[in-house]
This record gives structure tokens, C-alpha cells and sequence, in this order.
């Protein structure tokens, strides 16, 4: 991306296992360590997208909380991303195996403000809303729906 857009100002904001040794990596980038709810605010809204390299995040509420901000969010298409963004209208998602993919469109994505702009304005009224009433509704009758399947298996085994 720093090659693609010289005047680009990467920050990681977080802390993890992997810190260091990213770190060494991507020395042009500022990483700012573990950040309060405030400050975490305060990164989402100096920022013109958010580029989410996960692949092992359960759900990826910092996803949700990007799009609220109205970034364009680039992401492996699983868990929130997947479920959430539409690709091209509230930002981009690729396949999990498609890591070089994920670097090229990151970078084209930097250098195409217009595109990221009109991105994050869509993506934040896709989650606008997004509650956490809903998302624990919508969990319980996942929940409800496994419990009558298993329920359904158990008292009604196939071929019997």
C-alpha cells in the first residue's frame, strides 16, 4: 500500500501476539499498542478506510464499528465481513485463500479516494441500523433453530 500511495499513513491500532514481529515488517507503520474505547473512536474517525487482514477473528465486531464510522472496509470474506459487507457497494471482501488479491486491492483501494469515500458512505448506512438488541435476537434464533434440529434428530432418526 506505502508503494502504491507514498503519503500514505498506516497505523495498526491493537496489540497481539504478532506485534513485534510486524512490527519489524512494516517499519513505516505507527502502532499504538492497546487503545481505550475514546481513543479507539478517535482512529476510526481520522481514518479514510480500514483494511482487515483477519482470517481467524470469531466475529469481527471492529468491522461493524468501521463501517459505523463510515470507512470503507477491505476484508477476507468471513464472519462479519462476510455477512455484512456487499462487495463493491460497502466495500471489498475476498476469498480467505486469496492473499496476494487481498494486497492488490488494498493498495488500489489507497489510491482511489473517491471509490473509498463512496464505499464507507453506503457502509455506514448498511449498519446504521445494526443494534445489539437485533444481533442478540438474531443469535437466539440461530440458537433456537439448532436446538429443533437436534431435537428433531434425536426423537425422529432417519429411516425409522
Amino acid at each position: 500500500m506505502h508503494l502504491a500511495q507514498p503519503d500514505l499513513v498506516s497505523v495498526v491500532v491493537g496489540d497481539g501476539p504478532l506485534r513485534q514481529r510486524l512490527q519489524r515488517r512494516l517499519p513505516q507503520t505507527h502502532f499504538t499498542g492497546f487503545v481505550d474505547s475514546d481513543q479507539l473512536a478517535r482512529h476510526y474517525a481520522s481514518a479514510d478506510l480500514f483494511v482487515f487482514p483477519s482470517r481467524s477473528e470469531t466475529y469481527g465486531n471492529v468491522v461493524l464499528e468501521a463501517m459505523a464510522s463510515g470507512l470503507a472496509v477491505i476484508a477476507f470474506d468471513y464472519a462479519a465481513a462476510g455477512e455484512w459487507i456487499v462487495p463493491h457497494h460497502h466495500g471489498l471482501t475476498l476469498p480467505l485463500d486469496a492473499s496476494s488479491a487481498f494486497v492488490e486491492h488494498a493498495a488500489q483501494l489507497a489510491r482511489s479516494p473517491a471509490l473509498y469515500g463512496r464505499l464507507g458512505r453506503a457502509a455506514r448506512v448498511r449498519v446504521a441500523d445494526c443494534h445489539w438488541s437485533q444481533i442478540a435476537e438474531r443469535f437466539l434464533h440461530v440458537l433456537h433453530t439448532a436446538m429443533e434440529h437436534a431435537h428433531d434428530r434425536t426423537t425422529h432418526p432417519a429411516g425409522l
